[in-house]
C-alpha cells in the first residue's frame, strides 16, 4: 500500500462502531511481532521508546531520535503505523508542525497529540492554544496530501483536571473543539468508568480511543460500551522489562535459565521475522 492508502485504511479501521485494538510497539522487533500476531495496524509508545533508549518519559528524548525509531518501525511492517508524538515536542504550533512533517517523512500515517503540558501547576494547554496546535498538524498533513489520522488526546482524567461533572464537561468541550480543529478521533487515557465512557461515546461525534490497563475492563468490554479504538500504551514494553528482570535475577542468583528458555524466540525464527524488511 502507498502511504495514503495506509492512512485511509487506518481511518476506516477506527470508525464509530468499529473495534480497533491497537498494540503499541517500541522498536522494530516489537512492531514485527505485533504484525505477525495479526494486528491490522500498530501504534508506537513514546514512553516505551524513551525507556528503551535510557530516557524518562515526557519528551526528554530528542525529536530526531524518536523519529528515527518510528521510521525504522515503519520500514519493517506492512500495516499502518500511528506515531505517539506526545505534545508535539514544543509548545508552539510551529513545533507541532515540524514534528508532524517529520512523522510524515518517516512514513507513519497517524499521530497521537496530547494537551498535557508536563507542568503540574497548569497540566493542560489552554483550549485555544491546543486548538491552534491541532490545526497546525492538520495543515501540514493537508499540504502533504496525506489524510493523516489525528488522534487528539486530552488528559483531563489522567491529570485529574476538575472534579465530577466539571471534568466531564471539560473533556467534552475540549473534544468538540479538537474535532473542529481537525482531529479524527479523541483519546482519553485513564478513563475507566463505564457510565462516563458511554456519555462520551454519545456526546463526542468521532471515534473514542481509550487505554486498556491491567486490572481494568477488557478490550471486548470497552468495545461493548461503544469505544472504537483501544491502545495499550507502554504496558507491553513494561511487561517485557519485567520479564527481563526475572531472567536477570534468576541468572544472577541461581545461574539457571528456566525463565529464559520458557520464552525463548528461536534465532532462525527471528531471522525470518525480518526477511521482509
Amino acid at each position: 500500500m502507498t502511504q495514503r492508502e495506509k492512512a485511509e485504511l487506518l481511518l476506516r479501521l477506527q470508525q464509530r462502531g468499529s473495534s480497533l485494538l491497537l498494540p503499541n510497539a517500541w522498536d522494530a522487533a516489537s512492531a514485527r511481532l505485533f504484525e505477525e500476531a495479526g494486528f491490522s495496524a500498530i501504534g508506537t509508545t513514546s514512553a516505551g521508546i524513551a525507556f528503551s533508549y535510557g530516557y524518562p518519559d515526557g519528551e526528554r528524548m530528542k525529536r530526531e531520535e524518536m523519529l528515527q525509531v518510528i521510521a525504522r518501525m515503519v520500514s519493517v511492517v506492512q500495516v499502518p503505523v500511528s506515531a505517539d508524538i506526545e505534545a508535539g515536542y514544543g509548545p508552539a504550533p510551529r513545533d507541532v508542525a515540524d514534528t508532524v512533517q517529520g512523522v510524515i517523512e518517516a512514513g507513519a500515517v497517524g499521530i497521537n497529540l496530547e494537551d498535557n503540558t508536563g507542568n503540574s501547576t497548569h497540566p493542560l494547554f489552554p483550549l485555544e492554544a491546543q486548538v491552534e496546535r491541532i490545526a497546525a498538524a492538520r495543515e501540514v498533513a493537508d499540504h502533504a496530501g496525506l489524510p493523516l489520522v489525528i488522534n487528539a488526546r486530552t488528559d483531563t482524567y489522567l491529570a485529574q483536571v476538575g472534579e465530577g461533572e466539571a471534568r466531564l464537561e471539560e473533556t467534552i468541550q475540549r473534544a468538540r473543539a479538537y474535532i473542529k480543529a481537525g482531529a479524527d478521533s479523541i483519546f482519553v487515557p485513564l478513563l475507566l468508568d463505564p457510565e462516563i465512557i458511554q456519555i462520551l461515546v454519545r456526546e463526542i461525534p468521532v471515534p473514542l480511543n481509550l487505554l486498556s490497563l491491567p486490572g481494568g475492563p477488557s478490550a471486548p468490554e470497552l468495545f461493548q460500551l461503544g469505544v472504537a479504538r483501544i491502545s495499550i500504551g507502554h504496558n507491553a514494553m513494561l511487561s517485557t522489562m519485567g520479564l527481563v528482570r526475572t531472567i536477570a535475577n534468576e541468572l544472577h542468583e541461581q545461574g539457571t535459565y528456566e525463565t529464559m528458555n520458557r520464552y525463548f524466540y528461536g534465532f532462525a525464527e527471528s531471522a525470518a521475522l525480518f526477511s521482509v524488511s
